[in-house]
């Protein structure tokens, strides 16, 4: 298959996280099963924290990588933006354009050299976590893509690591599988959640290609579908990522955390994602705390002539309704949490990100 000129449509978004990775970590492996170009790259979990404190009073690590040298020194503009360097434009060449041909399409089962490559024997392999997502993608797909959100909540769970051992964890809007197989490490039961086949497909290789970092910890993953509009659990036995009932007596039996990591960006989805924590929340037999990663995205609307953050503003909405409820039940504290934990992963942790946490309880 012939893949065609890459091109940015008006409802194309690309993360920061892929936008500031050097090209060398990126590696393109196929097409999922719509087309869309695959990429694999490599994220390294920085043990080695100090207490020095950066701008915004959150611990980071000393450790750096040569990839994360070059992610902080990329050029900027005098405005604070991403200063682009682009190739003059040769209107008087010769050469033809030339495409890539992709020989793979779909879905391939994993291979050995997949699972085992001669650069995960090399030392430090075990802090190296690989993810598989898509670039540049419309935004019904921006699920595939990794966002800064999803480094905040990874970098809150291995800095309280104790607190979530053992546990039995709901990961709602998991998109590529980061923050669960992180969650994984700790934690004894993780449900990994979304929906969307083509996107599901992909979270599961990524909790195959990084097994090694939970089974040693007897551990386990499951990949399961999450339809936030639906009104329950799918139980189709004749679907992929379906739900059996003991999973779903486990879950309501077992789970005290739940979490989820950058998916407030649509009012429809945040609702559903509020509707969908009320009603599990409900049935779990334990009390539960759910923490939720946020980036707060500024944006120029013509309606308000002004910058403006609606997403964020419904999010906090929805939050101030759920503490409100007084439906003698359940009981909801809502609270910030104080970004003054370590910072394992390589990114920018710009002052829009937060995390909030939403404590239940029966009255």
């Amino acid at each position: 298959m012939v893949m065609d000129q890459v091109t940015f449509r008006s409802d194309t978004v690309l993360s920061d996280v892929h936008l500031l990775l050097p090209n060398a970590c990126h590696l393109m492996k196929r097409l999922n099963g719509v087309g869309q170009p695959v990429f694999i790259s490599k994220f390294r979990i920085l043990r080695d924290c100090d207490e020095k404190e950066p701008s915004d009073g959150s611990p980071v690590c000393e450790r750096e990588t040569a990839e994360s040298s070059d992610v902080l020194n990329v050029p900027r503009d005098e405005d604070g933006d991403l200063e682009v360097v682009r190739r003059p434009r040769n209107t008087t060449s010769n050469r033809d354009a030339v495409c890539p041909i992709i020989l793979s399409q779909s879905v391939p089962a994993l291979t050995e050299q997949d699972e085992d490559s001669e650069e995960d024997e090399e030392d430090g392999a075990r802090d190296i976590i690989k993810i598989e997502h898509t670039m540049a993608t419309p935004l019904e797909d921006v699920g595939k893509q990794i966002w800064r959100g999803a480094f905040l909540l990874t970098d809150f769970i291995l800095a309280h690591s104790s607190m979530f051992k053992g546990a039995t964890v709901l990961d709602l809007g998991a998109g590529t599988g980061l923050t669960s197989i992180v969650m994984a490490t700790v934690a004894k039961m993780v449900y990994c959640t979304d929906v969307g086949e083509d996107l599901l497909s992909m979270c599961q290789r990524n909790v195959t290609l990084n097994k090694q970092h939970f089974e040693s910890q007897e551990s386990e993953i499951r990949v399961r579908q999450l339809d936030w509009m639906a009104s329950d659990f799918c139980t189709d036995a004749d679907l992929e990522f379906c739900w059996t009932e003991a999973e779903v007596e486990d879950l309501h039996d077992n789970t005290t955390f739940l979490i989820a990591a950058d998916v407030c960006y649509d009012d429809d989805l945040t609702d559903a994602l509020f509707r969908t924590l009320y009603r599990i929340i409900g049935n779990l037999r334990h009390p539960s705390t759910t923490y939720i990663s946020i980036e707060k995205r500024l944006n120029f609307t013509l309606r308000h002539m002004d910058v403006s953050c609606e997403a964020y503003d419904h999010f906090r909405h929805c939050l101030d309704e759920l503490q409100q409820m007084t439906d003698g039940k359940t009981n909801f504290l809502i609270e910030p949490v104080k970004r003054s934990f370590p910072q394992f992963f390589q990114y920018e942790r710009v002052e829009q990100l937060e995390l909030w946490k939403v404590t239940a309880e029966r009255p």
